[in-house]
């Protein structure tokens, strides 16, 4: 059986579709099902912060699969290995962190594909790798599917990020706001003018070079605002801020009918 999500997502994204997504970081496969069947278009499972490390990644994956939506890793760090490990498990698509320039960039997006589009190691029995049914001589069929989302989380990354927008195989240019807000020295101001012209330089980026620009947003009052921006692969929480958020009303609600 083909997985649409994981053939059509790179397109959809290219094609500037509106895509909603969020982490899943509790390292469960059960919440991540339960997460993707709400009709979220793609779920990042999260080595760097989250609960999980690579030996539970294998099961989340298949979680956010069977949930229909696109199952993307973020790993620990940019390495080949790191990388590597979770494309051949499966994952449609890898959000690298803590890239600081383009020459980094296009160093972490080689390890996303087989030669001749890059260095990726070829081992075609892999899960990611379509378990052997893909010959020797179609793997590009492979590489055009992946997709390659670089975090912008510095000044740094804001003053290349036309050059990163302009290299081919980054689709998205995604706006950690915790540690964008926190390097420019303006931690959680949102509204702070650097700040707000850091995510208009991504913006602009982007739509030079036809990228999606991607932001991480937990306060629903801000959806509109970065949509109104540009922002169009936008995450909405993690599966700890959903049950959070739920605990908190289910409580208030029930102490509030009791008075």
């Amino acid at each position: 059986m083909t997985d649409l999500s994981r053939t059509t997502i790179r397109r959809r994204i290219l094609d500037g579709e509106l895509l909603i997504g969020a982490w899943t970081d509790l390292a469960s496969p059960l919440a991540t099902e339960i997460t993707g069947r709400t009709g979220f278009d793609w779920l990042i499972a999260d080595l760097e912060h989250g609960a999980g490390t690579e030996s539970e990644l294998l099961p989340v994956l298949l979680a956010a699969e069977l949930s229909g939506a696109a199952a993307f890793v973020r790993p620990q760090s940019g390495e080949r290995l790191r990388i590597g490990r979770a494309l051949d498990l499966g994952a449609a698509g890898i959000m690298v962190p803590r890239l600081d320039t383009a020459a980094q960039v296009l160093e972490a997006v080689s390890f996303l594909r087989y030669p001749p589009d890059g260095v990726r190691g070829v081992a075609l029995r892999t899960r990611g790798a379509r378990l052997g049914t893909v010959g020797h001589g179609d793997v590009r069929t492979i590489n055009r599917d992946i997709v390659g989302i670089i975090q912008i989380e510095t000044p740094s990354a804001v003053r290349e990020a036309d050059a990163i927008a302009a290299i081919e195989g980054v689709d998205v240019l995604f706006v950690g706001p915790a540690d964008l807000s926190h390097s420019l020295g303006v931690p959680g101001r949102f509204d702070d003018p650097g700040y707000l012209a850091a995510l208009e330089a991504v913006v602009a980026a982007c739509r030079a070079h036809g990228k999606a620009p991607g932001i991480l947003l937990y306060d629903a009052a801000a959806f509109g605002p970065h949509l109104e921006r540009g922002f169009r692969f936008l995450g909405v929480g993690s599966e700890g801020s959903f049950i959070a958020e739920g605990a908190k009303a289910a409580l208030a609600a029930a102490r509030a009918a009791t008075g």
